[in-house]
C-alpha cells in the first residue's frame, strides 16, 4: 500500500515540476535567458489562487483563469520593459530576474507575513486505487499538468508557432533571414512559459501550503532537472522532472525527517547521474538539435 502511495504522490510531485522544468528550459533554448524568476511566477499565481478564491470568493472558474492570466501578463510586461534591453549580457538578467523574484516575494511578506496559507481543494471527493484512497485533487493536478505537456508537444510539432519557436531555438540569425520576427517570438515564448507556471500552480495550490519563500525549492529542483535533462532538451527536462520528484517523494516517505533532506538528496543523485553522463541524460551536442 505504501508503495502505491508512494508512485501516486511522485507522479503527482513529478508532473508539476515536469511543467515547470519544460517553462524553463523552453524560455532557455529560445531566448537564451536564465530566468531565475519563474519561479517566482509559479509564487504569484499561487497566492493570486488564494486571495481570489479564499479573500474575494470568486468562483472557482474565474479565480483559476485570472490566477493562470496574472503571471504571463507580468513577465511579458517585464521582458519587454527591462530584459530584451539586456538579454545579450548573462549577468544583468540574473540580477533582474532575481530582483523581480524577491520583489513578488517581500510583496506578498508585507501583505500576508509569513504565515502559511492554504486553499481549500476545488475538486471534492477521494478514489480509491489500490487500496489506496486518492484525493480527486491530486488525480486533476497529475492529469492537468500530463494534458498540457502532451499540448505543447503538439503547439511545437504541429503548428506553425511551433515551428517558428523550433526555427528561433536552433538559430536566431537564420530565423531571421528566413522573415521570422524573432523578437516576437522569444516575447511569445515568454508568455507561455510564464502560463506554464501559472498553470501548474492553480493545479496544485490546494495541496500544498503558500507561503513567501515556496519559490526556492522548485527553483533548485528544476534548476537540477533542467541539467540533468541536459540543457536545451525538453524531453530531458521532463525526465529530469519526474525523477527528481520520485527521489523526493521516496526521501520524504522512508527516510525519518527526510523533509529536511529532499534538496540535498536529489541533487546529490543529480550528481551522481552527471558522473555517469556530464551532459545529461538527453544532452544536447549540437545547436540544431535543440527542442
Amino acid at each position: 500500500m505504501w508503495f502505491v502511495l508512494l508512485i501516486i504522490n511522485g507522479l503527482v510531485l513529478g508532473s508539476t515540476y515536469a511543467v515547470l522544468a519544460v517553462g524553463f528550459a523552453l524560455i532557455f533554448s529560445v531566448a537564451r535567458l536564465l530566468n531565475f524568476a519563474h519561479t517566482g511566477l509559479y509564487m504569484l499565481s499561487a497566492y493570486l489562487m488564494y486571495i481570489f478564491m479564499t479573500v474575494w470568493q470568486m468562483p472557482v472558474e474565474l479565480a483559476i483563469a485570472a490566477a493562470i492570466v496574472g503571471p504571463p501578463v507580468l513577465a511579458i510586461v517585464f521582458y519587454k520593459l527591462l530584459i530584451q534591453r539586456v538579454k545579450e549580457h548573462e549577468f544583468p538578467i540574473i540580477i533582474l530576474t532575481f530582483s523581480l523574484v524577491w520583489l513578488i516575494q517581500e510583496t506578498f511578506l508585507i501583505s500576508f507575513d509569513a504565515n502559511l496559507l492554504g486553499i481549500e481543494p476545488y475538486i471534492k471527493g477521494f478514489t480509491e486505487i489500490s487500496g489506496v484512497r486518492v484525493s480527486n485533487q491530486h488525480i486533476f493536478a497529475f492529469l492537468v499538468c500530463v494534458l498540457v505537456l502532451l499540448g505543447l508537444w503538439q503547439l511545437l510539432a504541429r503548428t506553425r508557432l511551433g515551428n517558428a519557436i523550433r526555427c528561433v531555438s536552433q538559430d536566431t540569425e537564420t530565423a531571421n533571414l528566413m522573415g521570422i520576427n524573432v523578437s516576437l517570438i522569444e516575447m511569445i515564448t515568454v508568455g507561455i512559459s510564464a502560463v506554464l507556471a501559472g498553470i501548474s500552480a492553480t493545479v496544485v495550490a490546494p495541496l500544498f501550503a503558500i507561503d513567501p519563500h515556496m519559490w526556492l525549492h522548485p527553483l533548485i529542483i528544476i534548476l537540477a532537472a533542467v541539467v540533468l535533462g541536459g540543457m536545451g532538451s525538453l524531453i530531458g527536462a521532463v525526465t529530469g522532472a519526474f525523477f527528481l520528484g520520485f527521489v523526493e517523494v521516496a526521501v520524504v516517505s522512508l527516510i525519518p525527517q527526510g523533509s529536511f533532506l529532499r534538496g540535498a538528496i536529489s541533487l546529490l543523485a543529480m550528481g551522481i547521474v552527471l558522473t555517469i553522463r556530464p551532459d545529461g541524460l538527453f544532452g544536447v551536442v549540437f545547436e540544431e538539435e535543440r527542442l
